[in-house]
């Protein structure tokens, strides 16, 4: 066992992938920040959230040039309420201090890699499309193709395909439109750079990435098939999403230095991910298969691991299960090879409303590592 996270990087990983199996234990915020800091002594110069990646622009720009304030950064700079959580708030207002004194090539980068929605939930594409729309000069009315923009934010319009907007002329008409203003913001990359910066430019595509994400989002809930294959569409579009978000991210910060991943298990792990809901059983390779499967050995993933938690009402787990057997060897928090972990069974005494998705076979059958934390009221 160990608490240092560079016993587990190797020369060849730049993308290493920290998994957490519940969004809703603060210990994990507090343990990634540690584990940050070992990584930047090591030479890693960014860290990516799973939140909306247009919005971690604003908390980039905070973080690298002190724009704005920590308080602003983190009220708009997060989606899916990320920025109320205390571990979030330190990572930022550290990643600033560390900065200023630092020259712009050695600075600390924050990315987002997510988009503004979850699995019963998605925006309009408006917004990010008039973005691109305005970098690129061009004299478009998105706004009326697009229509009031609750109707696409609307429940409804996710769970019943008939109250979907994806599959109408004017969704059809703005998936052509971005797709051609993707062409042209390459097209004329050269002369866009030199008016405005690179910056910027990265800035358009960011934006234009997520408007046809969220597009392509609407449009796999506007078909209308059997309900479990609905539904792991809309999850197989999301971490799609995700995983060209990561390689962008990569693009990006190549020349700098490595980065570290952290989200869910399910988005992370190499395998199938696959998960029970509302009495459907879903299932859909997460961005964690799909960039694996691109970067090989670049890319390495530690499995997150809790034992107990009062914040959840998780209680100690069952000896034979693969939490009990970390338990036995890890009193307060640490890493451990995922091959030191075998033959045991999957936690059964979970609960939908705590949103712990236990370890099984499928998340640690091809992961490098894990993190087991014995106890979230420890780390606090």
């Amino acid at each position: 066992m160990s608490q240092d996270i560079r016993d587990f990087v190797t020369e060849s990983c730049d993308l290493l992938a920290l998994g957490e199996p519940t969004h809703w234990e603060p210990a994990f915020g507090w343990v990634r920040n540690e584990l940050f800091a070992q990584l930047v002594d090591r030479g890693f110069r960014s860290i990516a959230l799973e939140t909306d990646r247009v919005a971690a622009l604003t908390v980039n720009d905070f973080v690298q040039e002190g724009v704005g304030s920590l308080d602003a950064a983190m009220g708009e700079g997060f989606s899916h309420g990320f920025g109320e959580f205390d571990a979030n708030r330190r990572l930022v207002a550290w990643m600033r201090e560390y900065n200023e004194s630092r020259p712009a090539e050695q600075r600390l980068a924050f990315h987002g890699f997510d988009a503004p929605m979850e699995i019963m939930s998605a925006p309009s594409p408006r917004s990010y499309l008039e973005f691109a729309r305005d970098h690129l000069g061009l004299d478009l009315d998105l706004a009326s193709l697009a229509g009031d923009d609750e109707r696409w934010s609307r429940t409804e319009a996710v769970t019943d395909p008939a109250m979907s907007v994806g599959a109408t002329a004017e969704a059809e008409r703005l998936r052509t439109i971005a797709d051609d203003m993707l062409a042209s913001l390459y097209a004329r990359a050269p002369q866009l750079i030199a008016a405005t910066s690179r910056a910027e430019w990265f800035r358009a595509k960011t934006n234009l990435t997520a408007g046809l994400g969220l597009l392509r989002y609407h449009k796999q809930s506007a078909r209308r098939i059997e309900q479990a294959a609905r539904i792991s569409g809309l999850a197989a579009t999301r971490d799609a999403l995700m995983a060209q978000n990561l390689l962008d991210v990569r693009g990006i910060e190549a020349r700098r230095g490595a980065t570290l991943v952290c989200s869910h298990n399910l988005h992370l792990r190499r395998s199938l991910s696959d998960l029970r809901m509302a009495d459907m059983d879903t299932n859909w390779f997460g961005a964690g298969a799909i960039v694996s499967s691109l970067l090989g050995e670049q890319y390495a993933f530690v499995a997150g691991s809790l034992g107990r938690s009062v914040a959840l009402g998780l209680r100690e787990p069952d000896p034979n299960t693969y939490e009990g057997i970390l338990q036995s060897r890890i009193t307060t928090w640490g890493l451990t090879p995922a091959t030191t972990v075998t033959s045991a069974q999957t936690r059964t005494d979970v609960t939908p409303e705590q949103g712990y998705i236990p370890l099984d076979d499928a998340t640690l059958g091809a992961a490098d590592a894990i993190l087991h934390i014995s106890d979230g009221a420890t780390q606090k």
